[in-house]
């Protein structure tokens, strides 16, 4: 997916040469939480909004270049990777380098954000399925089996959390009866993880277990 289209250049990046002030008025007018510093026409880091209203307004943006943050993505960048660099980044401004170094723009969080959603994912209906195995038992080849298998379609999976050498996967899956696939899966000992109302198998196994008590307290 080509998201050149959402490179912007209507914030120019300051200069190291510029005062801290002027620094804080941009941050005053924006949301932003970083603004790219050049120097020399040279792209050498973001500075942050918490610093900025931290820092002597009336010193040079250069007596604080040890506070500067070197994050950047390239020009050719994947959204997927894009995403990740700002999150890893506390970001919502990404500065965007060509493969000479050179500045060429920023993405805002909002647009990448959008992106995903538009993704068939998020955008089209479907049913989203939470199972857990252990880290060496778990292949993506045997989830797209298990779904396939009973009819279904696999719009998207990804690792939603590793703990324990467990993993848990979350799937999105159209024209598919969940339930189905849910004993499918039991059946190749994946946890399941999430709760929905089609789960015939846990409230079969609810209503057993309440005749059962019920039995027992006659």
């Amino acid at each position: 997916m080509n998201i050149a289209q959402y490179i912007l250049n209507d914030v120019k990046p300051l200069s190291v040469s510029d005062n801290v002030k002027e620094a804080q008025l941009v941050f005053n007018q924006l949301t932003f939480s970083h603004i790219p510093i050049m120097e020399n026409g040279i792209y050498i880091g973001c500075i942050s909004e918490t610093d900025t209203h931290c820092f002597d307004a009336e010193k040079d943006i250069y007596d604080y270049r040890y506070a500067l943050e070197q994050f950047f993505v390239r020009e050719q960048t994947n959204w997927i990777d894009v995403l990740e660099a700002f999150a890893q980044n506390s970001a919502n401004i990404m500065p965007i380098l060509n493969d000479k170094n050179d500045y060429i723009g920023y993405y805002e969080l909002n647009d990448i954000i959008q992106v995903f959603n538009d993704t068939p994912f998020l955008h089209e209906l479907g049913s989203v399925l939470v199972v857990e195995k252990g880290v060496k038992d778990y292949s993506f080849s045997e989830i797209c089996q298990i779904v396939e298998s009973n009819n279904g379609r696999l719009l998207g999976a990804f690792i939603s959390n590793v703990e324990r050498d467990i993993v848990q996967v979350t799937m999105k899956l159209n024209n598919v009866i969940l339930n189905e696939v849910v004993q499918s899966f039991r059946r190749y000992s994946y946890n399941i993880v999430s709760e929905f109302a089609e789960d015939t198998y846990m409230q079969n196994l609810k209503e057993r277990s309440e005749y059962l008590d019920k039995y027992l307290n006659i």
